[in-house]
Formats: C-alpha cells, sequence, structure tokens
C-alpha cells in the first residue's frame, strides 16, 4: 500500500513546510509574548491575523475543504501529510483556516445546512472573518456516552427554546466567535437513544447565551481559543436554525468527527515528530559524565522507540484517512478508532520523552513542548475518550470475527 504524496500534493506540502518555516515558527516568541502581556486574550493575536493574511495571499488557505471551489479539493489522504505539517505548532493551523473546531463546523454546514444556513455563515468562516465553537459536552452527565446529554432544545412555535449546560465548547471564548453549534434533545423519550437528538444554530449573542467562565487544562487556558463553559437559559432561535431535522443529531456528529479525528491524530503526528527533532538536536548539544547526551544507551533507545512509534502511528492514519476516501467514514470506523487510541497517547509519549532529555527546560515556555504536552493530553479525551473507541472497537472486532465465522460455517 503506497501512502507516498502526488506531485501536487508533495508541492502543497512543500509550500505549507516553507511557509511554517519562514514565518510560522519565527513568529511563536512574539505570539507567546503577546499572549503574556495584552489585555484581552480572547481577541487573535495581530501576528496571526497578519499570517493569516499572508498565508491566503499564497493560497494556503481552506486547506480541509474537499470541494474544489473552496481549496485545494484534496482528499482526507492528501489533506492528511499537510495536517501533520501544521501541527507542529499547536496554533499554526489558524493561519491557514484549518483549525478546530472550525474545520468541523464548515464542514457540517457545507454537508448538512440548508441553503439559507449557508448563505448567512459560511462566507465569513471560510474568509476567517468569524470563528465558532462545537457545543456537546456536559459537565453534569458523562458525556463520554452522548446520549447522556440533557440540553433541552423544545419546539415552540415558529421557535426553539434551548435549556441546558455546556462546557468544553472549543473557541467560543474568542472575541471572533459568533456562532454555536449546539446538541441536545429534541425528543427526549424516542426509544431509539440515537434519535433523541438533535443540532441547531445559536448567534453567541443571542439572549439566554452566557459565557460562565473559561476552562484550563493542564493550566493552560488555550487562548485565544479557550475551553468555555456556557448556560442556556430559555434561549430562543428560529426553527430554520434547526440542522437537517429532528432527531438526525448523531447522524451529523457521526459526519463530522470521522474527518475531525484524521485531522487531530495527523496534528498530533506532526507535533510528535517536533519533539523528536528537538530531542535530536538536543542530544548532540549536552553533554553529561564526560559524554554527549546521544552517545547514552538509554537516550538512543528514547530516539529509536520514538521514531518507531511516530512512524506507526503516521501510516495508521494514514491507512485510516485512504479507507474513509475510498469506502467511506462508517467502513472506516475501526481504523478511526484504532488511530485516536493510538496517535494522542503516543505523542504524549514522546513528547514525554522530549520533555526529560531537555530536562528542566523541557518544562518551561522556552520550548513548546509543554503546550503540545497539553494538546495531546486533551484529544484523548476530545472527540470521545480513549475508554470509548476501546470498547467499541473490542466490541465490533469480536461482533465481525463471529460474523466471518458463521459465514464460513454455511458453505463448509
Amino acid at each position: 500500500m503506497d501512502f507516498g504524496p502526488s506531485a501536487r500534493v508533495a508541492e502543497i506540502c512543500g509550500r505549507v513546510r516553507d511557509f511554517m518555516d519562514r514565518h510560522v515558527l519565527p513568529a511563536e516568541a512574539e505570539f507567546d509574548r503577546h499572549m503574556a502581556t495584552t489585555d484581552n486574550r480572547w481577541r487573535t493575536p495581530p501576528v496571526v491575523e497578519d499570517l493569516k493574511q499572508k498565508a491566503k495571499a499564497e493560497g494556503l488557505w481552506n486547506l480541509f475543504a474537499q470541494d474544489p471551489d473552496i481549496g485545494p479539493g484534496l482528499s482526507h489522504l492528501e489533506y492528511a501529510p499537510v495536517a501533520e505539517i501544521m501541527g507542529r505548532v499547536w496554533w499554526a493551523p489558524e493561519v491557514f483556516n484549518c483549525n478546530a473546531p472550525d474545520t468541523g463546523n464548515m464542514e457540517t454546514l457545507l454537508r448538512y445546512g440548508s441553503p439559507a444556513q449557508k448563505e448567512r455563515w459560511l462566507p465569513r468562516l471560510l474568509a476567517g472573518e468569524i470563528r465558532s465553537g462545537f457545543a456537546m459536552t456536559e459537565p453534569d452527565v458523562a458525556s463520554s456516552d452522548a446520549t447522556n446529554i440533557q440540553c433541552a432544545i423544545r419546539r415552540d412555535g415558529g421557535d426553539y427554546v434551548i435549556d441546558g449546560r455546556k462546557w468544553y465548547t472549543t473557541g467560543a471564548m474568542r472575541e471572533s466567535c459568533e456562532l454555536l453549534i449546539v446538541m441536545g434533545k429534541t425528543d427526549p423519550d424516542n426509544p431509539d437513544r440515537h434519535k433523541q437528538q438533535s443540532m441547531i444554530l445559536v448567534p453567541k449573542d443571542t439572549p439566554g447565551v452566557t459565557l460562565v467562565r473559561h476552562l484550563t487544562t493542564l493550566g493552560y487556558d488555550d487562548a485565544p481559543f479557550g475551553e468555555a463553559e456556557i448556560l442556556f437559559e430559555s434561549v430562543r432561535v428560529p426553527a430554520e436554525n434547526l440542522l437537517l431535522g429532528e432527531g438526525r443529531g448523531f447522524e451529523i456528529a457521526q459526519g463530522r468527527l470521522g474527518p475531525g479525528r484524521i485531522h487531530h491524530c495527523m496534528r498530533l503526528v506532526g507535533a510528535a515528530q517536533r519533539a523528536l527533532e528537538l530531542m535530536l538536536d538536543r542530544v548532540e548539544e549536552r553533554r553529561t559524565f564526560g559524554r554527549k547526551l546521544s552517545q547514552h544507551q538509554s537516550v538512543r533507545e528514547d530516539i529509536a522507540k520514538s521514531f518507531c512509534e511516530i512512524e506507526q502511528a503516521r501510516l495508521l492514519t494514514l491507512k485510516a484517512a485512504a479507507k474513509m476516501d475510498r469506502d467511506g467514514p462508517k467502513a472506516a470506523r475501526d481504523l478511526i478508532a484504532a488511530i485516536k487510541i493510538v496517535a494522542p497517547t503516543m505523542a504524549q509519549t514522546v513528547i514525554d520523552r522530549a520533555m526529560q532529555i531537555h530536562g528542566g527546560k523541557g518544562l518551561t515556555q522556552d520550548l513548546p513542548l509543554a503546550s503540545l504536552f497539553n494538546y495531546a493530553r486533551q484529544i484523548r479525551l476530545a472527540d470521545g475518550p480513549d475508554q470509548v473507541h476501546m470498547m467499541a472497537l473490542g466490541r465490533q472486532l469480536v461482533r465481525d470475527h463471529h460474523a466471518r465465522a458463521a459465514e464460513s460455517q454455511k458453505h463448509d
């Protein structure tokens, strides 16, 4: 199986890599200085806005979009190595308008939105002029089982009224966030638990929408994106804001999350690759006990294991992307579950080794390792925790094995 990029994809990857090297990596220090001194951490830093304009001018914009009228029209497999390059800096995907949750929200509108919904929201999202949030997880229930979600979406004449509490709504803290996609229950008594839920578009400035607080993860506030806790109290929006129809929230979620998991995993491969490269620099620069770090056996083992684990995760993710392109997300679900189990833990492990090899400096703001570690740890929960993916994958493998055995016995 050949995952080598086509000449066109190799050219795009080269341009993105060059842009990262020329513009994004040198801007990391400026980004950090700005975020440490600004009086508004939820406004996009000027350095990022400047980089966005540069990327747009170079045609490196909306690279995630499969629609050739919006971006280059890359498949999931073709986009995967591009996402890896962006993953070297945790905030870099926004520079190319390829950041979560906006990519998932734009894909949701493109795939499931009505003409009126698209007309209102898509042009400014695709232009990077506004941002959006995705409100699914709730603090009061175990949201790893999304059928537990209790946010109520109740029809009232020509409107829907929303009541509930959400948290970890990525992007909602942003000053430029204008749209929330909210998942909640329109039919809580439906015997099919997967048809109780719906998704609806809620402008963030709608009366009754309250940003309760921003959440930190391992002490990071992820500004300017932010993880918001939001209270919805009698929030009234027009009925035409409902996406696709009542009871179709899980259908939308599955269509949205499959590509997003590929994107996250490849960004994490990029984060781990950068950590390995920083390791390789460090071990030649530092000496302990009369030898370079690179001459110590334990250090060599850490480097070797990291290389192997990155390659394994990269190849598995590319295989999942190829399967999704060829057969669709449902057919690729086992591989998508597998990459979601493997890639975040791999990145967390490799970045931790890099921290250890860098000593005290590895934990500081002088290197990107701590923020990349935080990102990897988040993704072990985001888009479904490890345990849910392992449970679903194990169940499906057992089911498929016995189905094949039963089919084989029929023909004996």
